[in-house]
């Protein structure tokens, strides 16, 4: 038994000595916070209003200092702190949220996602296809037995390259008119009557722009573009609901990764183990912060949470898709 309380005292010692170090290390400390969009948008926001929230519960209580880095919605910064930093956990980054996919699928950059280390995500980034009341069509399995027009953007938008393929691999009807120049000219043209639904709209600027379309049900959500089910929209289907095998399930898995990542904070590849740890528990903590989530709900904020390793797991299944399936996904794309 002494021996035992002696095991457990010395690792119980050895992780105070670890958090010690990581507070020592971040006391007095600035973290540059890339993020890849101009200020005013809304990964910006949320980087901005966040930050002071996550500093308050990293060991030491660093200041959180965002720096707006464009270029390639986050394939500048990813390879800046892949390759420019000091890989010491004082450079963060915040990137569009299909930065993995579009690397894995030939993308630019000079940065591999898989180790980049994930420490958390903000909220998903929800988008929905949805159908209007006049359609004759007003299900996803009414889809697969007639031809429904879906308004897109171009291949390699989800607006477009989702409906694809759902109808390879689905068997819905979707006739897909490309050419719109993003959501506001789609939604026009569903009201107008020009097609029967769109492809993809943002479900915060659906609830912002176009919230009594849902109180006066003029429109339907057919689908969420993520793998999975959004936590406000239970009951609508993600993409992993139309798998029918294995096949379509990595496939769906991998096109839906861009939403179910979100906006999400990533450290550099080569930053220490334990306070990548740190970040990661002070980041949930932060997220499970009452001032935080009544903050963001004034600003009608939505908050998802997930945690760096969930992250870490979604990024990982993308990297490890067989060369054979990201061939056909290429397709879809147009690429």
């Amino acid at each position: 038994m002494r021996w035992l309380a002696a095991l457990l005292l010395s690792a119980l010692t050895a992780v105070a000595a670890r958090a010690d170090a990581v507070a020592d290390f971040y006391r007095g400390k600035q973290i540059s916070l890339y993020v890849a969009f101009p200020p005013g948008g809304g990964y910006d926001i949320y980087a901005r209003l966040f930050g002071p929230y996550f500093s308050k519960y990293i060991p030491g209580n660093p200041q959180i200092l965002v720096k707006n880095m464009e270029g390639g919605s986050g394939v500048r910064a990813a390879a800046y702190i892949t390759t420019a930093t000091q890989q010491d956990g004082l450079s963060l980054g915040m990137f569009l949220d299909t930065l993995t996919l579009g690397k894995v699928l030939g993308g630019p950059g000079d940065f591999d996602p898989q180790k980049l280390q994930w420490i958390g995500r903000l909220n998903a980034t929800a988008t929905v296809a949805l159908v209007w009341h006049k359609s004759k069509v007003q299900t996803m399995e009414e889809a697969k037995k007639q031809e429904i027009i879906i308004a897109g953007s171009v291949p390699s938008n989800s607006s477009s390259f989702i409906p694809t393929a759902l109808n390879d691999l689905y068997g819905t009807k979707f006739k897909i008119i490309l050419g719109y120049q993003g959501s506001p000219p789609m939604a026009l043209a569903m009201e107008r009557g020009e097609v029967d639904a769109i492809g993809g709209m943002s479900w915060e600027a659906l609830q912002l722009e176009r919230q009594h379309w849902l109180d006066q049900k003029l429109a339907k959500i057919l689908f969420t573009q993520g793998a999975r089910r959004y936590r406000e929209l239970p009951d609508v289907p993600g993409l992993l609901d139309f798998a029918t095998d294995e096949r379509s399930r990595i496939l769906f898995n991998l096109l839906g990764s861009g939403p179910d990542v979100g906006r999400a904070f990533v450290a550099e590849p080569g930053a220490p183990a334990e306070r990548v740890a740190a970040l990661r528990k002070a980041f949930l903590e932060a997220m499970a912060d009452a001032q935080w989530i009544e903050e963001a709900r004034k600003r009608n904020l939505g908050l998802d949470a997930l945690s760096g390793e969930a992250l870490q797991q979604i990024v990982s299944e993308a990297v490890s898709t067989p060369r054979e399936i990201l061939d056909q996904a290429r397709k879809y794309i147009g690429q």
